[in-house]
């Protein structure tokens, strides 16, 4: 199983309560932080949620 980072781009004002959980539940409070998942299904997922806030990458 491999890793993956996901970055916070854009901020979550403005978006649907679910928007803002996927981020919070994803570890992301503010732009420009990064935290790094295990890539499972539950993960991605939640990244394919709110991929117009963030960027991810192979870790």
């Amino acid at each position: 199983m491999g890793k993956i980072k996901v970055k916070q781009l854009k901020s979550s004002i403005k978006r649907p309560q679910n928007q803002k959980r996927t981020l919070e539940a994803l570890g992301l409070r503010k732009i420009g932080q990064v935290v790094e998942h295990d890539t499972t299904p539950n993960i991605l997922g939640m990244i394919n949620k709110v991929k117009h806030l963030v960027s991810t990458e192979e870790a």
